[in-house]
């Protein structure tokens, strides 16, 4: 039997140290260009969700002095939650996980990045689709077209977004190199991740902790990708932000969904917490509920901007001291 393995971008603090994946019988979904046009980009996307996970397989992680062994689920996830108390610069690091399961015709090793924050007092986490990522989530049919229709290069951010991130990025940062930690956690699923890693790199948005969806597993999966329970972003959000409780934290999302919810129930979970909330607006009319959402954030004392264009939330961002001219 042939085997994949797949690494995501993992994360530490002073204490602990999280990094996850999947294992796949065959292929995993980042084996699949995203690169090419007409039906063999169409034909790649959907062979990202015909994969065959594996469970009970023993994945074994290798960091620094570290060297410890976990079993995959049922859905071929697996994720290393451990002590960790070695010193470590700030920035991104290098570690590797390995399997060989008994059946295997070969052994395999794969190596990804984790991430220590740099000393700063803001991190940032955002969502992706329609509020970086050109989407059209509040239309299924539209935005299963995009997907299949247009490659990792003709996919395209909204207007100054870029510039957005990049200034949130550098905030309150002086040195070369140091910057402000950025996390996306989206409804999209793990399949997608090579997509959006990808897209992100192209589009040099900041590079960050990637958090998704339980993976899907058929071509029927495809139809509701992005859709059902959002629930999974407020539990992700909230274990970011109980991972590193010192920082102050912006939100970024949109109305297409239902960020603006999880992210009121989310600054009342952390009312010192959250410095600033941004919606983008989707639509021709702002939503009367996603407006009353942020009037109640604002109560605790967290700024809010519902804007359409991202030069609106830059000039909040200025207004509000969080970045500067």
């Amino acid at each position: 039997m042939k085997l994949d393995l797949q690494l995501y971008r993992g994360y530490v603090n002073e204490d602990e140290l999280i990094v996850f994946g999947h294992v796949f019988k065959s292929w995993a979904p980042d084996k699949y260009q995203l690169d090419r046009k007409g039906f063999k980009h169409a034909f790649s996307v959907l062979h990202m969700f015909r994969i065959s996970p594996l469970k009970d397989v023993e994945v074994r992680l290798k960091f620094k002095n570290l060297d410890i062994t976990t079993l995959t689920m049922g859905d071929g996830y697996f994720r290393f939650t451990v002590p960790f108390t070695e010193s470590l610069e700030s920035g991104w690091h290098r570690y590797e996980v390995s399997c060989k399961p008994e059946e295997a015709t070969y052994g395999i090793v794969e190596k990804a990045d984790l991430l220590k924050p740099f000393e700063s007092e803001l991190s940032i986490i955002s969502d992706i689709d329609d509020t970086f990522l050109i989407s059209h989530s509040g239309n299924i049919f539209k935005k299963l077209y995009v997907m299949l229709a247009r490659n990792v290069n003709k996919r395209k951010t909204f207007e100054d977004v870029v510039k957005h991130y990049d200034a949130l990025s550098n905030s309150g940062h002086k040195a070369e190199g140091q910057s402000n930690s950025f996390f996306y956690v989206s409804s999209s699923e793990w399949n997608l991740y090579d997509f959006i890693v990808q897209f992100t790199k192209l589009q040099r948005l900041p590079k960050a902790v990637i958090k998704l969806k339980d993976i899907k597993t058929g071509i029927s999966d495809f139809l509701t990708t992005g859709g059902g329970d959002h629930d999974h972003k407020f539990v992700k959000i909230k274990d970011i932000i109980s991972f590193y409780p010192k920082q102050q934290y912006v939100l970024l999302g949109d109305d297409s969904q239902q960020d603006a919810f999880i992210y009121e129930r989310i600054c009342k979970i952390f009312p010192k917490n959250i410095k600033a909330v941004y919606l983008r607006q989707t639509r021709h009319s702002k939503k009367v509920k996603v407006q009353e959402a942020l009037s109640k954030m604002e109560r605790l004392q967290v700024a809010t901007c519902y804007f359409k264009k991202s030069n609106q939330a830059i000039a909040h961002s200025i207004e509000v001291g969080i970045i500067s001219k």
